[in-house]
């Protein structure tokens, strides 16, 4: 069996080749992608304990699938999917309208680039968002996660959720104008209040 070379710059991640090549177990995987899948289905879900459910289930079921599962091209981008369908899957959905995340949660995934803002506005700004994406619907939050947090565009996107890429957009355009719309109704709420 040969051994994988170090990740020269070609893009190939260790564990991706590792893969490849059918050397990486299950253990190994999990541990060294535990804290990203969580990070991930914290932001899909909203609730940290909700993401850990997720993520349980997923890693449970990828466990007895692990052979296959290995054996795929990405390893990685086949269980975040699983989180993905699962965050989807009509068992959660009950669960996800019943969120009310709090803004502590939204800075525990910063990655500090917020310089010296004031701690009560960030916390205030994260928990008016994270009240604003739980009021949307799975779809679009999904949508929005995948765009601005993982940061893929609207084809990968699609793909990931098994739909046109025109859905990709229109679901994010209407979650957008959703955001919008709360926002500007706060804005009016909060200037009536003030005259």
């Amino acid at each position: 069996m040969q051994r994988p070379r170090k990740n020269s710059g070609s893009g190939v991640t260790p564990i991706a080749a590792l893969a490849r090549l059918g050397g990486v177990t299950f253990a190994e995987f999990a541990a060294t992608r535990l804290a990203q899948l969580l990070r991930y289905a914290v932001v899909l879900t909203g609730d940290r304990e909700l993401a850990q459910d997720v993520v349980q289930d997923v890693l449970a079921r990828a466990q007895v699938r692990w052979r296959k599962i290995a054996s795929a091209d990405s390893p990685d981008a086949y269980v975040r999917q699983m989180v993905l369908n699962e965050y989807l899957s009509w068992r959660r959905r009950w669960a996800v309208r019943n969120v009310r995340a709090v803004g502590e949660r939204v800075l525990e995934l910063s990655d500090g680039r917020g310089g010296s803002r004031d701690h009560a506005d960030a916390m205030a700004d994260a928990d008016d968002l994270w009240s604003r994406l739980a009021t949307l619907p799975p779809k679009q939050r999904a949508v929005l996660v995948l765009r601005y947090y993982e940061q893929l565009d609207d084809d990968e996107i699609a793909a990931l959720l098994g739909c046109a890429r025109g859905t990709v957009r229109s679901n994010a355009s209407k979650a957008l104008k959703t955001l919008r719309l709360q926002s500007e109704r706060q804005h009016i709420t909060v200037a009536g209040d003030i005259s």
